[in-house]
């Protein structure tokens, strides 16, 4: 049996940070009557992670001294990211057969990599939403996502805080790189590039022609 008949329920969405994604995800599920697995569902996997397994998703689990977070060099933080997005398929793939039993659609704001999407998804399932690379450095601490706001108080009480904010920054940078950004461009899927001038409903509406799905389907 192929894998993509345990995925025929799910439309995932990949791409960069600030693209929408999130909201993307939460509009399709409400208006298709589906299921949402947001950024980060990963997070209400049932067991507790072994470290030896999942090194990367355990290191703030586990970390004693959150300055040593923001206090490591762009390479160790892209190094983590990277890892972190690998454990994060691993998961996945272990919750995503379960969730699309359900019998309803499934939007998927997903971790899972190009090559993975191209062996398990169904045809047009797949969705890349793409904004300029340098946004997500920009306004990174822009957002008030608890998480965000923690770090840069964390950046603030360093001793040098403008080393340390230009230190995450170039972190941020090596990982929203151009090479990253060109690896989902030409990934072969439907791509939604960001637009400032675009209302949600119209980005909505394109999300759904990509997908294929029917406007009947929509629910009020």
């Amino acid at each position: 049996m192929s894998d993509k008949f345990y995925f025929e329920n799910a439309y995932f969405v990949i791409g960069t940070a600030y693209a929408g994604k999130s909201t993307m995800v939460k509009e399709l599920a409400k208006r298709h009557g589906g299921i949402i697995c947001s950024e980060n569902y990963h997070d209400d996997y049932p067991e507790e992670l072994d470290e030896r397994e999942f090194p990367c998703l355990t290191y703030t689990r586990d970390l004693v001294d959150w300055h040593d977070f923001i206090r490591r060099s762009p390479e160790e933080y892209k190094a983590w990211i990277d890892g972190v997005k690998k454990e994060c398929e691993v998961l996945e793939l272990r919750m995503l057969p379960e969730i699309c039993n359900q019998g309803k659609k499934v939007f998927v704001d997903t971790n899972i990599s190009i090559e993975t999407l191209k062996r398990i998804a169904p045809e047009n399932h797949t969705l890349v939403m793409l904004a300029d690379p340098m946004i997500s450095v920009r306004r990174f601490f822009e957002r008030p996502d608890p998480e965000k706001q923690f770090l840069y108080r964390l950046i603030l009480e360093e001793p040098d805080p403008e080393y340390a904010m230009q230190n995450y920054r170039k972190g941020l940078e090596m990982i929203n790189s151009e090479e990253t950004y060109n690896a989902f461009l030409n990934s072969g899927f439907n791509i939604i590039l960001r637009d400032e001038n675009r209302t949600i409903d119209e980005t909505v509406a394109l999300a759904e022609e990509a997908f294929g799905l029917c406007v009947s389907l929509k629910k009020d």
